[in-house]
């Protein structure tokens, strides 16, 4: 083994990369994003398009089948769904597995905009989408305040919402529940019909009325000046006041003439409650790359300046849900035993290898491991969720099986008279095929589920990867760290019970025997006391063997 030795002549080569690799582990840790799952996005793409009004036929022969011709060119399609509802038109495509969703997003988004001519003047554009992790609410926030429901909702709309959405890492704000104004002309249609009008006539008669646009400028020598007509209402008297036609006689017929125009509320799609009592709810997504736990205490802070700033229109932001505490709980919660499979192994390290020098020797492959391993975390792209957090705990156990085997094999040699350098050389070398075959045995078994397709891969894709690398990582560990302590501090233990510590070794030794001798004692009885192949016990092991072959003989 060549790199047993050269770890053993050149010590410093060693500690210099293990203390590359601690410090860059380190600084990678610090820059992964805390998730609940791994990132992953089911391979389907839905196309909903809203034509108000029309029926569920014509929403199918005017849309839907319009928009299927179109996206059924695409590529990796699976399955094609269709269903047309009154006003609104919804088209699922399942893509094959592995598909990048992205790019079929946007293929789709091709295929739909080049037939955007062909749809009824009345829809609305399509809208695309994809399901994804990121776009569920990171926060969910409990508004209230001592206000009319209009004022309140233009509040949160206008002022609150807006600086929520300027917290780093936060994509979007929605608003559910609450009232939002709405200036509502009920129409009277006896009136209509008296004065010869129609509905449609009254509408572009307002729509007209209401506009604010750039006219022109004017250009002198020293500045030029920008003209803007400002014709939207201000009020609503100026509404009900606004001039629709003028009857035969030169009379003008106003809007108050023929309808009754309220400053109201829109009718209410949405209710929000939280604890049995009307709010609005306030929900926050972050961005596809942020930290939801950064993000959570950013709007947390933003959150108790608002509550501080608003105190006098009575305005109240309490926290409804926050998917980051569970998070943040799952994580510290995989973290901790982490921790303590650690301190686990060193204990029982410490009653096998019956020294603490021996024990620390092996410890050290551990963190070594572990802590490098964030380093691949990141160049990957992967985070902190539930998987690969689970993937760093299944693997402290195996990390010391090479250090274990490896500092074995080097006491071995130790007491068979060499010195712990030429000990450490040798039994590295001699069992160096063997470790190598054990760690790669691991490494085949995960390696395959991470590079096969599917949902299930795309969740447990982190937590192969992570198991992957630090497994690779413990035989780099247990074939420099190891030979190298083990060549400087390695030492051989004779355990004589005169202290507490040889007292309790001696005490675990004697109880390992036990059980030891009482497994061999079965074993021997089940030998002894065993059928064969018709059913006859056999009291002896020999005239057992003796039959067999006599039988075996005949046949």
């Amino acid at each position: 083994m060549k790199i047993a030795e050269i770890s053993i002549k050149r010590p410093t080569l060693v500690i210099v990369l293990f203390t590359v690799l601690t410090l860059g582990g380190i600084l990678s840790y610090t820059s992964l994003n805390y998730e609940l799952l791994p990132k992953f996005s089911p391979s389907v793409v839905s196309v909903t398009t809203v034509y108000p009004g029309a029926s569920p036929s014509e929403v199918e022969n005017t849309v839907t089948k319009k928009i299927e011709d179109a996206v059924s060119s695409m590529e990796n399609i699976k399955k094609l769904d269709s269903k047309s509802f009154e006003s609104v038109s919804t088209v699922v495509i399942t893509l094959n597995s592995g598909t990048d969703v992205d790019q079929a997003l946007n293929d789709a988004q091709r295929k739909v905009n080049a037939i955007l001519k062909d749809l009824p003047e009345d829809v609305d554009p399509p809208s695309l989408n994809k399901f994804s992790l990121d776009d569920l609410p990171v926060l969910t926030l409990s508004a209230s305040a001592n206000m009319d429901e209009s004022s309140f909702f233009d509040l949160m709309d206008k002022r609150v919402g807006p600086v929520i959405s300027r917290v780093p890492g936060v994509a979007q704000v929605n608003l559910i529940g609450g009232q939002e104004r709405e200036i509502q002309v009920s129409i009277d249609a006896a009136k209509l019909e008296a004065y010869g009008l129609s509905v449609l006539q009254v509408q572009q008669v307002v729509l007209a009325s209401n506009l604010d646009f750039p006219t022109g400028s004017v250009q002198t020598r020293e500045q030029d000046i920008l003209i803007r007509l400002a014709g939207k209402f201000k009020t609503v008297d100026e509404l009900r006041n606004l001039v629709i036609a003028k009857t035969a006689q030169g009379g003008q017929i106003r809007l108050r003439d023929i309808a009754d125009v309220q400053d109201g509320q829109k009718d209410v799609e949405k209710l929000a409650r939280v604890n049995q009592e009307s709010a609005i709810a306030v929900q926050i997504i972050k961005q596809s790359d942020a930290n939801a736990v950064s993000v959570s205490d950013g709007v947390q802070k933003i959150v108790e300046r608002l509550n501080v700033e608003y105190a006098a229109s009575g305005l109240k932001l309490t926290i409804a849900n926050d998917s980051s505490v569970y998070t943040l709980n799952s994580a510290n919660a995989v973290i901790f035993d982490l921790v303590l499979a650690i301190v686990l192994v060193a204990f029982v390290m410490l009653f096998f290898l019956h020294s603490i020098r021996n024990a620390l020797i092996v410890m050290v492959a551990i963190p070594a491991s572990l802590i490098a391993t964030f380093i691949g975390m990141s160049l990957l792209g992967y985070s902190l969720n539930l998987m690969s957090l689970l993937g760093l705990s299944l693997v402290v156990g195996i990390l010391v099986d090479d250090a274990i085997v490896v500092l074995e094999n080097i006491y071995r040699h130790m007491e068979m008279g060499k010195n712990r350098v030429r000990a450490a050389y040798d039994a590295t070398k001699e069992i160096g095929f063997t470790v190598t075959s054990i760690t790669l045995v691991i490494v085949v078994v995960f390696v395959p589920i991470a590079l096969s397709t599917g949902l299930a891969a795309d969740i447990l894709r982190e937590f192969c990867v992570t198991v992957a690398i630090a497994t690779l990582l413990s035989l780099l560990s247990s074939f420099t760290i190891v030979p190298w302590l083990s060549s400087r501090f390695g030492k051989l233990e004779h355990i004589t019970g005169k202290g507490i510590f040889g007292k309790m070794i001696l005490s675990f030794e004697r109880g390992l025997t036990k059980f030891t001798d009482f497994v061999t004692q079965l074993l021997k009885w089940s030998l002894r006391y065993k059928k064969d192949h018709f059913g006859n016990c056999s009291g002896s092991t020999d005239r057992f063997l003796h039959v067999d072959w006599r039988r075996i003989y005949r046949s």
